[in-house]
């Protein structure tokens, strides 16, 4: 039995699926392309996983319709160098996970969820969802903490398994946390979507847990570099093809005066090794390696073995982009990219400036086989609230319940009528670019 169906049983549902009309009604099409706007998430994710299984196949661009999800989906094929041209949307999955009361859990089931509001990719560049949280966090995995209470995203346990706020232990005996992942893969890849995760190298951000103890990081102790390998070789094996690498640009001790996160970095060639390590462990020439702020120096990090780099290039100056198009289109290895706001983002941008920077992320070129990668958070498709912002919700992990019900969190976490009049302009924005 695949995953999808094995997840579908494990909550009590059965696996015959139903054309689902509600989709039909809220769809955008462009050409084959299909997706949901014009909708507020709270609207996706009060739904069960069975109607979001139902919204996705509702939702193929093939010409038949699935009444069971079918076996061995592969990952949309792009080519190797699929990362070098992607728009690569991160996804909080910790901030929209069911929050009962004091408990955070399940959010890799609010990512399935709401799959089906993202643009599947264009013809000519995929894109590709990164999710925020797949590690415990160090302090408060699982809870829900007060909105000015550290919980930070970035702070994380290796060794220990997963985040106990992704992951939906009560049916774990049914379908194990790696087919979870597996199943959320099989969904994306079915919606025309690449995956891939966050993950950080701040040495004193990593925890690394033994059945009797836990002890920081150190890059320096071959075992903990040997797990760090391991974690993210077990990840790539489930189905992601993206890393996504926080305060990559300070690696080897790289202009360290702006550098923000806390403890030792790796050594450049100790970093090139690991990067070798993960592509042939997981034996998948198609990886992606974004580096955050990697840009400037191309050929360092392109040496390196990345494929991305953020926030290089200006997102505001269409021309700007477009002339950096044209400068690096014939490197096909790597590129700086552009974005639309970052998990540093604080929140205030007018929403005709994230408009605008998603036009230029997806327009700004000559020809779209010479794009420019870019990067923008689930804030970009789905505003939120007006008193928090990403960077917010990354550091803290509040619910935003006034019953303490998940389904009030998801219904206050963001804007409302204009929340889902924004959405529906960026899927006019989408709904030009995916067929070039």
């Amino acid at each position: 039995m695949n995953t999808v169906n094995k997840l579908l049983e494990s909550l009590g549902h059965n696996t015959h699926l139903h054309y689902d009309k509600w989709t039909e009604e809220h769809e955008f099409v462009s050409g084959k392309k299909k997706w949901i706007a014009n909708i507020l998430p709270s609207e996706l994710l009060n739904r069960n996983i069975k109607q979001a299984v139902e919204s996705l196949v509702t939702l193929c661009e093939c010409d038949e319709f699935f009444n069971e999800f079918p076996n061995n989906i592969e990952s949309p094929d792009y080519g190797d160098k699929w990362g070098r041209l992607a728009n690569y949307i991160e996804i909080n999955n910790r901030a929209i996970a069911e929050m009962h009361g004091g408990e955070t859990k399940n959010g890799i089931l609010s990512a399935i969820k709401i799959l089906p509001a993202i643009p599947p990719s264009a013809k000519s560049w995929a894109n590709c969802i990164i999710l925020s949280q797949i590690f415990p966090n160090i302090y408060g995995d699982g809870l829900v903490k007060g909105p000015f209470e550290e919980n930070s995203i970035y702070g994380i346990k290796l060794n220990a398994g997963y985040s106990g706020n992704i992951i939906d232990w009560s049916i774990s005996d049914k379908i194990s946390p790696d087919e979870q992942f597996k199943a959320f893969n099989s969904l994306a890849h079915f919606h025309g979507l690449k995956t891939g995760f966050r993950t950080v190298i701040s040495a004193d951000q990593i925890k690394v847990a033994y059945p009797d103890h836990e002890e920081g990081f150190g890059w320096c102790k071959p075992e903990h570099q040997e797990i760090f390998i391991n974690e993210h070789v077990k990840l790539i094996n489930l189905g992601f093809e993206a890393i996504f690498i926080d305060s990559a640009k300070h690696i080897g001790g790289y202009e360290c005066e702006n550098y923000s996160g806390v403890g030792d970095l790796p050594e450049y060639g100790q970093m090139q090794y690991i990067l070798h390590e993960i592509r042939c462990r997981t034996g998948k020439t198609t990886l992606s390696f974004v580096g955050e702020k990697s840009t400037g120096d191309f050929e360092r990090y392109q040496n390196l073995g990345l494929t991305s780099g953020t926030a290089f290039v200006e997102p505001d100056d269409f021309n700007n982009v477009k002339q950096w198009s044209e400068k690096l289109k014939y490197n096909r290895d790597y590129a700086p990219g552009i974005e639309v706001s970052n998990d540093n983002n604080e929140g205030g941008s007018r929403y005709e400036d994230r408009l605008n920077r998603i036009n230029t992320c997806l327009f700004g070129y000559e020809y779209p086989s010479d794009k420019l990668p870019s990067f923008m958070q689930m804030e970009d498709l789905f505003p939120l609230r007006y008193d928090t912002s990403t960077h917010h919700l990354m550091m803290t992990n509040p619910s935003y319940s006034t019953d303490g019900t998940p389904e009030s969190h998801w219904e206050n976490l963001f804007t409302k009528d204009d929340g889902r009049a924004y959405n529906a302009k960026a899927a006019e924005l989408f709904a030009h670019a995916l067929n070039l």
